[in-house]
């Protein structure tokens, strides 16, 4: 996670011109800054529902969540748009942080509330990674960067979330495969997805 972050925030400062985080990221509906907010949303409220003594298993710890416009993504996490671009991706490095810390503390039998299931610390790690991954997949195609994250690591993440998903893939690939932003030969681009966040021992 940490890691990922760090390459993130190097990806995305190339972007230098103001103007373009006002552009679309990728096939989502959000612009750019939207997406990197929501990013930094996701990886807060990943730690946020671990740090818990007794986290509940039916309902998200209660932070208002607002969008700032019809359409766009409802966050608890809003940047300051008068820190610029820079102040933007200082909330997303240090939601990361959190996320890294409370992965490293929670206690192995911690499961937090997920639509997906309940999530242990291992994955609540992977999901923040396969958030950080596409999302940053989509605000590279946003922004005009590149951005080829590390092959081991989507390895990982689909092992840990995505059981069903083929390993004589490319990993990186794949990955967008199962969250519906890439084609695979021989598969049909999925237009519903999900992970699974149960451990593979507790799965059926």
């Amino acid at each position: 996670m940490e890691e990922i972050v760090r390459l993130a925030v190097e990806t995305l400062q190339q972007a230098k011109e103001p103007a373009a985080w006002d552009a679309r990221a990728g096939s989502l509906e959000w612009t750019c800054w939207e997406t990197t907010e929501h990013l930094a949303d996701d990886l807060f409220a990943y730690a946020a529902q671990l740090g818990l003594t007794t986290p509940p298993l039916d309902v998200n710890v209660p932070f208002i969540l607002e969008s700032r416009r019809p359409g766009g993504p409802a966050n608890s996490i809003h940047a300051d748009r008068a820190a610029g671009v820079t102040g933007l991706l200082q909330v997303l490095q240090a939601s990361g942080a959190l996320l890294v810390a409370m992965v490293r503390t929670a206690p192995p039998h911690v499961r937090a509330h997920h639509g997906f299931g309940p999530a242990d610390a291992t994955a609540s790690a992977c999901m923040g990674l396969t958030e950080a991954l596409v999302h940053v997949h989509d605000l590279a195609e946003g922004l005009g960067l590149a951005w080829d994250p590390p092959a081991g690591v989507c390895a990982r993440v689909l092992a840990r979330l995505f059981p069903d998903a083929p390993r004589d893939t490319d990993p990186w690939t794949t990955l967008l495969w199962a969250t519906g932003r890439a084609d695979l030969p021989d598969r049909a681009r999925l237009t519903r997805w999900r992970w699974h966040n149960a451990l593979p021992s507790e799965q059926p």
